[in-house]
């Protein structure tokens, strides 16, 4: 039996995730209009394809990836595409981004899928295959898969670890996943592996769900290793999950890959054998809708999705007030429940008062140190929040504040009820914004400096030119014969 190991801190939040796994998968009847955004992963959004009219096929692209770091958007269905522009999405600032709006046409029509040969195809000519059906990280970090499938030159993956914790409270969709499709899942991991080169595959599942280690295992025989992990939160955290697996412990400013270690979340695998198997691009996934509904459960649903059309389905119950997407201690309140469901959705929790009573004033930090004792990245979080507060933001960032996770473990155990996470977050955004200033100013005072060079550039050839045509006419002056 293998030795686990264990990282530092960490908590125990109520579960709630037995209410939503009493149910098979759903699939959700097709609703009247997909909204479909096309920034639904980390680095630069899709370039749109179609305009306003067009008609489209179930799969199509229509959202190219632009630049290195993007993914492709493709249609959920077929259907016509009634306006590209700005709606409402899925994202704490209320902001509207650009999207694509679609109206199915309910016949589901397909395109010509072409199954990939991966075993005899040039590993970059997959990858960019991977890219173009829009596989992307779907444990919530929306990352495009196939860079991470490049572990660079000179590097050498030697484990492979798949992501099937899920830690957090309430959310369920990867549980499920495991227990009905732990096939697909274990192909898409031999896929991955075999990209990678990697010997050796982990899957890692927190004790909490046997049934779903049960499937997983009997889908990979002797082929991986699944391993039942303790439950803690946030025990689903790649690193964290890296050193409970194998005791190798990523430094600040390092990448797992450096130490040969690379990690997916399971529905990312299966999405990978799906578009390898069918060709078949990411049009869909598992939502978990819980929370002050009648009939929680999850359901198999079509990127661009409205989450009220998914709420429905769930029965809301009265006092139902807002809807946070993702679970309590990462997620955050949905600015509408009309927003669509990106591939960044895995669960939708309907609010009430009760579930979810209104928060007490924050109080004076009394230096307690439990948001210490429970912080998995070993920072110190009242120092954090002290210099974040402040505004020294340089501090903060002696301090590791990127080192920071955003997990909401200090948050969870503080006494004093200081938001502190929030407080990393609002550092975050204001170095983030500074660093983008400063590139801007780096960028006018270069541009100035090219201008001054210019203009005395051509005053110096103005003066040149008008010093060679006086010269010139001087000669032409002496060589004229004397008029008598």
């Amino acid at each position: 039996m293998r030795a686990l190991h264990h990282f530092n801190g960490g908590v125990h939040p109520p579960e709630h995730k037995g209410e939503s796994t009493l149910r098979p998968i759903q699939q959700p009847p097709l609703p009247d209009k997909l909204v479909i955004p096309l920034h639904q992963h980390i680095g630069n959004s899709a370039k749109p394809l179609v305009d306003a009219g067009d008609t489209v096929l179930k799969g199509q692209m229509i959202g190219k990836a632009e630049g290195y770091v993007s993914g492709a958007i493709h249609a959920p269905t077929s259907g016509k595409i009634l306006s590209v522009g700005h709606e409402a999405v899925p994202h704490p600032s209320g902001l509207k981004d650009l999207c694509i709006v679609l109206e199915p046409d309910g016949l589901e029509s397909w395109i010509d899928l072409q199954p990939i040969d991966h075993l005899n195809m040039d590993p970059s000519t997959l990858r960019n295959r991977l890219r173009d059906a829009g596989v992307v990280g779907l444990g919530g970090a929306v990352f495009p898969s196939f860079i991470k499938l490049n572990p660079g030159t000179g590097k050498r993956i030697r484990t492979l670890v798949l992501n099937g914790a899920e830690c957090e409270p309430y959310i369920t969709c990867d549980d499920m996943l495991m227990r009905e499709r732990a096939r697909e899942i274990i192909e898409g991991a031999a896929i991955m592996r075999h990209m990678l080169h990697a010997e050796e595959v982990m899957i890692g599942i927190e004790d909490n769900k046997p049934q779903a280690i049960s499937a997983m295992r009997e889908a990979a025989g002797q082929s991986m290793e699944v391993v039942a992990v303790p439950t803690i939160y946030p025990g689903g955290g790649a690193k964290q999950l890296i050193r409970v697996l194998t005791g190798i412990e990523v430094p600040a400013g390092e990448r797992s890959t450096d130490l040969g270690v690379q990690c997916f979340n399971v529905a990312t695998a299966a999405s990978v054998y799906r578009a390898i198997r069918y060709g078949e691009p990411v049009l869909s996934r598992i939502v978990t809708v819980t929370g002050n509904v009648k009939n929680p459960g999850n359901f198999e649903a079509l990127v661009g999705t409205q989450m009220a059309h998914l709420i429905d389905q769930a029965g809301p119950l009265e006092g139902s007030a807002g809807a946070i997407m993702g679970g309590p201690m990462m997620g955050f309140d949905l600015p509408s429940t009309a927003v669509p469901v990106v591939k960044a959705t895995n669960c939708i929790i309907v609010k009430s008062d009760a579930l979810f009573p209104e928060k007490p004033q924050p109080m004076p930090c009394i230096r307690c140190a439990r948001c210490a004792e429970s912080c998995p990245a070993d920072l110190q979080p009242q120092e954090l929040y002290w210099f974040a507060k402040a505004g020294n933001f340089g501090k903060a960032q002696e301090y590791a504040l990127f080192d920071c996770i955003e997990c909401g473990c200090c948050t969870y155990v503080c006494p004093s009820h200081i938001p502190l996470v929030q407080f990393y977050r609002y550092a975050k955004s204001e170095i983030w914004a500074q660093e983008r200033e400063k590139k801007a100013a780096d960028l006018a005072r270069i541009r100035h400096d090219l201008r001054l060079e210019r203009i005395e550039r051509e005053k110096r050839e103005k003066a040149e030119r008008l010093a060679q045509k006086s010269a010139q006419a001087k000669t032409v002056e002496h060589s004229q014969p004397e008029q008598k």
